[in-house]
């Protein structure tokens, strides 16, 4: 009876462990699985943060369309009625007399039509190449946004695969230790095995659960946060294509000394449109010093009457306007000067970056040499550790070896396994950093 109970405990715990692994498999059987370029491209249809960035080019855009219509003339319409209330009166002498006459119309009407353009005005048209300027700031800002998504579904999606590798080896060391288990149950009830033997053999069966319980865990939460990432619904159901296996190529193959390029670098490259926005900015200033010529024109009807029963009379004029600027309490100097100042401070916070950026990509790149000698070495054992627990597992199956040696063949196996794909994973998570540090969108 004793040992029924105890066979129906074991028995119970695999079951539980087999359903966790069911259940993983019937999910992954109702999700829609996705590959990386998949999962990018979503990410950039559905995320609220490249909308906002898109949704900036387009008020950049319209501003600047905003700022051309000052080139063109402004036409306006208008119209007036004065009723009088109390006509004016003007006093005079006619020969010795004084005399005193009322003036003006009770009714006095007005309509027609105005225009004024520039014709020469150099600091409307600097402020012009500020407002494009504008936009290419918006557009470089929009492609940062996107360069740090796609770098941030990457990390995701890798973050997803090595759960999932985790999980199959871990759940590779269970299925040993409860077949092991089951062997040495049967040994134990035919009197061939000691009692230890028979307990430490289901403590590892026990030990062995919680690793893949916190495995299938890491799955779940590793999938949640990329499907926060892309912009998902969080109860969509889905599941990643490929393998950490695939990039071992691209890893061994890398060049550790690859030069930097900085050229598409999204911080620089918006620090320069800055430094450019100031030096307009600066021009625009100094073109104020300039004088201005605008052209203007009015034709208009005008009529006067005591009743409604009047004459409409055409007036019209057309002119230039000359404005020299001769004063302004040094205005203007003060400001070119506030400019200058603002231009030499984007000027070193840029020299600043790109050392930054210079140290980070030699970080990186260090990290990079270190996961490539780290597969290697894993590598070099891993056959060796392989072959170990085949014979380790072949000889305790035979009764000449140890179950502790069993134990330690297959932890140094699981080590060089983890530690392989441990290596391939930082080494793509490390990439997409350096990816995005050169502002590569891909």
């Amino acid at each position: 009876m004793y040992k029924k109970r105890r066979f129906l405990t074991a028995a119970l715990c695999l079951a539980m462990l087999m359903s966790g692994t069911v259940s993983r498999a019937q999910q992954a059987q109702d999700s829609v699985i996705i590959s990386l370029d998949e999962a990018i491209k979503i990410a950039l249809d559905e995320s609220s943060t490249i909308k906002i960035a898109e949704a900036n080019i387009t008020k950049a855009g319209y501003a600047k369309k905003g700022s051309y219509a000052a080139l063109y003339p402004n036409i306006s319409a208008n119209g007036s009625y004065q009723r009088t209330l109390k006509k004016q009166v003007m006093a005079m002498d006619f020969q010795g007399q004084s005399m005193e006459i009322a003036v003006g119309k009770w009714n006095n009407m007005n309509a027609g039509v105005s225009a004024s353009m520039p014709l020469v005005n150099a600091q409307l048209w600097e402020s012009l190449k500020l407002s494009a300027l504008n936009v290419e700031l918006a557009v470089e800002q929009a492609r940062s946004s996107k360069v740090s998504m796609v770098s941030q579904v990457k990390q995701s999606f890798y973050a997803v695969l090595i759960a999932q590798y985790i999980y199959d080896v871990y759940k590779q060391v269970y299925d040993n230790a409860a077949t092991n288990y089951a062997q040495i149950e049967k040994k134990y009830n035919a009197g061939k095995v000691s009692e230890y033997e028979y307990l430490r053999a289901k403590v590892n069966v026990k030990n062995a659960e919680p690793n893949v319980y916190s495995a299938l865990a890491s799955i779940d939460l590793a999938i949640w946060q990329l499907k926060a990432v892309m912009g998902l619904d969080l109860n969509t159901k889905i599941g990643v294509s490929g393998d950490l296996s695939n990039f071992e190529e691209e890893m061994l193959g890398f060049d550790v000394n690859d030069s930097l390029n900085l050229e598409n670098n999204t911080t620089l490259i918006q620090l320069g449109l800055q430094e450019r926005q100031v030096e307009t900015t600066i021009k625009m200033t100094k073109r104020q010093y300039i004088p201005s010529l605008a052209a203007s024109f009015s034709y208009s009807y005008m009529a006067m009457g005591d009743d409604f029963d009047m004459k409409w009379n055409p007036y019209s004029v057309v002119g230039v306007t000359l404005s020299i600027p001769i004063f302004d309490g040094l205005s203007k100097r003060y400001n070119i000067r506030q400019n200058e100042a603002t231009r030499d401070v984007i000027r070193m916070n840029m020299e600043d970056t790109e050392r930054q950026l210079r140290i980070a990509h030699k970080g990186y790149m260090n990290q990079i040499a270190t996961y490539i000698e780290n597969y290697h070495a894993a590598e070099s054992t891993l056959e060796m550790a392989q072959k170990s627990y085949d014979i380790a597992a072949k000889m305790y199956e035979l009764g000449k070896a140890t179950l502790t040696e069993l134990n330690d063949a297959q932890l140094a196996l699981v080590q060089s396994q983890l530690t392989m794909s441990q290596a391939i994973y930082n080494f793509k998570v490390t990439m997409s950093q350096l990816e995005e540090l050169q502002g590569l969108e891909h």
